[in-house]
């Protein structure tokens, strides 16, 4: 088993830095930041052990610091993925000045590079992306990336602008998945709608209000599901920019004893093509 270099770090060098704060304020704060979510230095925060780890192991982020609880240290080091970089220890405490004390970091802090964003030849072979269309708030989003990666979408799209920046919150939520699915920020959502069409995307906006259920998805060799934003949905130019409004999944809910357990009425993995 590799054994990991562990630096001790004094107290007073775990003060925050100032310059770095707006990169992790609460979720509310953090919802209209640019999405690339760099902060001066060009150094993002991933905290959580899911997250964490994820990128310790991808070999497409460039790691900067590690910071961890020996705890932490010690499931690192367990998994191999130290080996990119020396891990300072750290305390719970230490961490929560960095972060704020509510933060859930479980341990461990990984300052790091943000992801390259990948050019357009991407979509080029790509089968399934997903949308977004101003989605805000970074547990959303996250959550969006983490099922996004079990289902094996190829590409998740959103503007630079009015979305959440690729770290903190977001990363946590996404569990790993910000490392596994590519992310594209466009200037503008309409646009990028409108090449997808001429790539052979068939486009579907889910809307809630549409005459038909996402059930009846033609098949297609290119699809793009397009999702809208929490409280308004898809905007105009969106909705124009698609081939085809259906209504979101629709889920059958279960009484099993004392418990309520939904099942998925369509899964995304019957839309792709074998």
């Amino acid at each position: 088993m590799a054994r990991l270099p562990v630096v001790p770090t004094e107290r007073q060098s775990m003060k925050p830095d100032r310059n770095k704060r707006s990169a992790h304020r609460s979720p509310s704060t953090q919802r209209h930041a640019p999405a690339r979510g760099r902060e001066k230095g060009g150094s993002v925060r991933l905290y959580g052990l899911h997250a964490a780890l994820a990128a310790l192991t991808n070999p497409s982020r460039v790691i900067h610091a590690v910071h961890a609880t020996p705890n932490a240290a010690q499931r690192i080091a367990s998994t191999g993925a130290g080996e990119r970089g020396v891990v300072h220890t750290v305390s719970p405490k230490d961490l929560d000045r960095m972060l704020g004390d509510t933060t859930v970091h479980q341990g461990i802090l990984v300052e790091a590079a943000p992801l390259p964003e990948p050019g357009r030849e991407l979509l080029d072979n790509a089968r399934l992306v997903l949308v977004l269309d101003q989605i805000t708030d970074p547990h959303n989003v996250g959550a969006i990336l983490r099922s996004a990666a079990a289902f094996s979408v190829d590409a998740l799209i959103m503007t630079a602008r009015h979305s959440p920046p690729l770290q903190g919150v977001l990363a946590k939520a996404a569990s790993g998945g910000l490392e596994h699915v590519p992310v594209m920020l466009p200037a503008n959502l309409a646009t990028a709608l409108r090449e997808l069409g001429e790539q052979g995307y068939f486009r579907i906006g889910l809307d809630s209000d549409a005459d038909g259920p996402l059930e009846d998805l033609p098949m297609s060799d290119k699809l793009a599901l397009v999702l809208g934003a929490e409280d308004r949905g898809l905007r105009r130019l969106t909705r124009e920019n698609c081939d085809r409004p259906l209504r979101s999944i629709q889920w059958r809910l279960s009484v099993d004893k004392e418990k309520c357990r939904p099942y998925e009425a369509a899964s995304p993995k019957r839309y792709r093509s074998s």
